[in-house]
């Protein structure tokens, strides 16, 4: 048995929808586009969004348009994707690593206010793994300090704080469809969510070159669009997600309760809806299980290896000091999770997975 960590599947009704668009000989900034927008938008209850080339994109563009300049700082978590971070180097700002909370893995509010200057200009929250970061802190702190926040939504499509759908929290957010996300659009792709008009219309203006309209251009612009097809696909994929993530949090149950206590299992917050696009796991037995899955034909992921201060490109912040997530980073595995992900494979991953520690001392 060969079991992926992440898998899509390409029905039917994908094929059609990616045939209906490209049939349509219309390929960039289309109908289909601007159906999808208008979907996600109400998905996440916002009044706007706007699609982009990719998550990182949408990062970019959102902080053009919060009108972050060179020497701002932002306040970010270094336990994620470095495309957390990244796009602040693309405005010669500065990212002000901070350590996070042990239970969720999200970003420690505690942390914070310590890292607050005069310099500092918002705060960037990563909904990391499927669950939200604690937003009612986060923006308290924002609204005595004047700061943005920037939700980090990447992985947490469809989650919910507090009964509010991660998305329309913030000042700003911006997702990724990249093919091993909750909701995919067999590709790369990013939306930017905003209940703020006029940010959204700079997102779609920088987007698409600065015009607004074929050959009139108003500002230094960018080639950020989205295409017809994927955005076919994903009105297509967004009407299967609850029910894909209904089934992630059952896998999840089945985890949770099965799996052994020799290892730290995910942790959901009673004010949050966890949608688990990474099942992840800790044992500071983390390489020997790693490998004791490969040769039993399950496959795992490090989410991540290496936080993001300790990354070359981040050279000045390598000496910085953040235990947890350092802790966490040589600690964590992630395990198969997926929709459709069968009982029998799910049976078989717990298995392994305690037979593994039926063999290490306690």
């Amino acid at each position: 048995m060969k079991i992926p960590l992440s898998f899509i599947q390409v029905d039917k009704l994908v094929r059609r929808a990616a045939l209906t668009a490209l049939d349509s000989g219309k390929f960039i900034l289309g109908k289909q586009v601007k159906e999808f927008e208008e979907q996600f938008a109400k998905l996440c209850n916002v009044k706007n969004a706007a699609c982009v080339g990719s998550g990182t994109g949408a990062i970019f563009l959102a902080l053009k348009c919060l009108n972050l300049k060179k020497g701002d700082e932002v306040i970010v978590p270094s336990l994620s994707f470095i495309a957390s971070a990244t796009p602040l180097l693309m405005h010669e700002s500065t990212p002000k690593f901070v350590d996070i909370d042990e239970k969720n893995y999200t970003i420690d509010p505690v942390k914070i206010e310590e890292k607050i200057t005069r310099k500092t200009k918002g705060i960037i929250a990563v909904h990391l793994y499927g669950h939200p970061a604690n937003m009612d802190r986060i923006k308290k702190i924002a609204k005595n300090h004047s700061l943005f926040v920037l939700e980090d939504a990447a992985q947490a499509h469809s989650a919910e704080y507090k009964k509010k759908m991660v998305g329309s929290i913030g000042d700003v957010a911006c997702f990724s469809f990249y093919p091993s996300k909750n909701l995919t659009v067999c590709g790369d792709g990013g939306m930017v969510t905003s209940n703020d008009k006029d940010l959204i219309s700079k997102v779609k203006l920088l987007r698409n070159h600065g015009r607004s309209e074929k050959y009139l251009h108003h500002v230094l612009g960018y080639n950020l669009r989205f295409n017809e097809i994927q955005a076919a696909i994903g009105k297509t994929m967004l009407n299967k997600l609850q029910e894909g993530n209904k089934k992630r949090r059952r896998i999840a149950k089945f985890y949770k309760k099965n799996l052994s206590d020799q290892l730290i299992k995910p942790f959901e917050e009673q004010w949050a809806i966890h949608v688990y696009h990474m099942y992840t796991i800790r044992t500071k037995h983390r390489n020997e299980l790693q490998k004791y899955l490969e040769k039993h034909g399950v496959s795992t992921g490090i989410h991540y290896p290496i936080p993001i201060h300790k990354q070359p490109i981040f050279k000045s912040f390598n000496k910085l000091k953040l235990p947890i997530t350092e802790q966490v980073c040589n600690t964590t595995l992630s395990i198969p999770m997926f929709p459709n992900l069968s009982e029998k494979q799910q049976e078989f991953i717990v298995e392994t997975i305690n037979q593994f520690f039926e063999r290490i001392p306690k």
